[in-house]
């Protein structure tokens, strides 16, 4: 390969063509059942799992499925939290010779419904939940579904917890018919574990079908090997180069279903023999206290939780300091939270960047090095990164130039589920074009200016929301910020802020324009503020925009009935 830009800054103990194993993907917990056997896997709200016993759950699981008719290419439906079933049917299902499918416990029934039906899924696990089985429930009728697998929160809970959980949590628990269409969880692992082994192409057959946000029209599955993944994760893995295999802990807040967390959170722990300090959901007090209690030497997050944490007011009485490394992604990670989490622990916060179609991750700042402020840092071993031309997709841009962020890589996807043309869109010279406008500077590293759909143009002046973002961030009063374009009569649009304030802050609309003027420019100083108490946040817990655009939208085409109809 020819030289790149990021050689020069390569961190010391990793090699760029540092060789990858090619394994199936449930290598993972065969490989660390072997080595780690007695070593705890899962810490779900006090009950430990061992490696070996969750090795054996997903064997049980694997042969389960096989009765219920999942073989190769199959697509069986994970709609769960965090919990231990999660793990043990995603790998069941892949030793089973099935492909994955994780649907967000958020999602609404027509979501869903749209997801099963072009993912072709026919068979879904999930908990007996009145926040989620009455959704599967309704899914049973009006989708192609034919079988739920349901799990109980008791049977993966502690003892005095599981007695009392059906009694405390009566009103949340949901009656299940006991038909030929459910079965049981302890059903479905409950045979000797003698699955039928499948062969395995790594390199062609699919995982995983992991939907994207579906934020620019209607979501695309992105089809992730069993080589995609694997190769992420020993992607990842190197980057830290301070892991101990067989010492860790990792903090698991991430969900799961999300492809940042199911690589960097799930799959590299069970990678390194870590233990996976579970939680169903990020609450803050509970967090806090488990890291106390449970010492956790890894917590990957989103910058949102890392500021969750640094405001707490009650942060001093919680000791933090067992936290040696944290890989933020999802979204921007501001200078300033950045600096006060580690000031709080000590620990290195590295941001990353990656893409659903990446499994995830491209990019990260090394952990040890140069940490550039408000970039995404330099490409993982084997992965590329070019900035090519917005108007011309097959021309390479020079260093320096500002254009579309390129990845080539062994993580990059086989392309789009059902979907040739949006395949061959995205796959333009064989690169994966990610819909991201950034540069890389002189020492290889990738700055994000922001996503092509969310540039702003205001009298024909491009303005990019991240900037203007980072510019808010920088008042001290702000704990987060959302900035979109809205429809403008005179320029065409507009920018507006919507702003969450730290607690016990006030800041007005023309205090914070006033404070602007020095820091951003002056067609990026926002035409309209608006003060919230809680802003839209994704199911990862990064900010969002989409709803604060529909909203706006509304507002418009409400005030403009004539113009809002022709615009249809």
């Amino acid at each position: 390969m020819s030289e790149q830009l990021w050689d020069k800054v390569y961190p010391e103990g990793i090699d760029w063509n540092e060789p990858l194993a090619l394994k199936p993907l449930f290598a993972l917990i065969d490989d660390s059942a072997h080595k780690f056997g007695n070593r705890p896997c899962i810490d779900f709200l006090g009950r430990k799992f061992t490696y070996s016993q969750i090795a054996d759950m997903v064997n049980r699981a694997a042969a389960g499925f096989q009765k219920l008719g999942v073989g190769k290419g199959t697509k069986v439906g994970i709609f769960l939290p965090n919990c231990p079933q999660f793990i043990v049917s995603y790998f069941g299902i892949l030793k089973a010779g099935g492909t994955v499918v994780n649907f967000s416990p958020l999602y609404a029934e027509p979501e869903l419904l749209h997801q099963i039906e072009d993912s072709h899924t026919d068979i879904m696990v999930t908990l007996n939940l009145n926040v989620l089985y009455p959704k599967m429930r309704a899914m049973l009728e009006k989708s192609r579904v034919t079988t739920l697998v349901v799990g109980t929160l008791p049977e993966v809970l502690p003892f005095p917890k599981n007695l009392l959980y059906p009694i405390a949590k009566s009103k949340d628990v949901a009656k299940v018919p006991n038909d030929s269409r459910h079965v049981s969880f302890r059903e479905l692992i409950n045979n000797d574990g003698a699955y039928a082994p499948v062969e395995i192409d790594p390199e062609n057959d699919v995982a995983v079908l992991q939907y994207t946000g579906g934020t620019t029209g209607v979501s695309k599955g992105a089809m992730l090997t069993h080589a995609n993944l694997y190769y992420n994760v020993q992607q990842s893995v190197c980057w830290f180069t301070s892991l101990e295999p067989g010492k860790e802990r990792m903090m698991g807040v991430l969900p799961f279903f999300h492809v940042f967390a199911m690589t960097v959170v799930m799959n590299q722990s069970l990678y390194v023999g870590a233990e996976i300090i579970m939680h169903p959901r990020f609450e803050l007090v509970p967090v806090l206290k488990d890291i106390v209690a449970k010492k956790p030497t890894i917590f990957p997050g989103v910058p949102t939780m890392y500021s969750a944490i640094n405001n707490y007011p009650d942060l001093a009485n919680y000791d933090l300091t067992s936290i040696k490394a944290c890989l933020s992604g999802g979204a921007p990670l501001p200078l300033d939270v950045r600096q006060r989490f580690e000031e709080l622990t000590g620990c290195t916060v590295v941001e990353g960047y990656g893409l659903t179609e990446t499994a995830p991750v491209a990019t990260a700042n090394p952990m040890e090095g140069a940490n550039k402020e408000n970039s995404v840092g330099i490409p993982l071993p084997g992965t590329i990164i070019e900035i090519t031309d917005r108007d011309d997709p097959h021309k390479v841009l020079a260093q320096g130039e500002i254009g579309e962020i390129c990845i080539t890589g062994p993580q990059v996807m086989k392309g789009y589920w059902g979907r040739e043309e949006a395949t061959a869109s995205a796959m333009v010279g064989g690169r994966f074009h990610s819909g991201d406008v950034g540069y890389m500077d002189e020492d290889g590293y990738t700055f994000i200016i922001d996503r092509i759909k969310d540039l702003v143009l205001v009298s024909g002046f491009n303005v990019y929301p991240r900037n203007v973002e980072e510019g808010i961030y920088q008042h001290p009063a702000v704990e987060e910020v959302t900035v979109i374009g809205i429809p403008d009569e005179y320029s065409g649009q507009s920018v507006k802020a919507f702003v969450k304030l730290r607690e016990g802050q006030s800041l007005d609309s023309d205090g914070l324009i006033a404070f602007l003027r020095d820091v951003i420019g002056k067609h990026e100083i926002p035409k309209s503020v608006e003060f919230r108490s809680e802003l839209p946040k994704t199911m990862i817990g990064k900010l969002s925009k989409k709803e604060l655009v529909a909203e706006e939208t509304a507002i418009y085409e409400a005030a403009h009935p004539a113009k809002g109809a022709a615009a249809q």
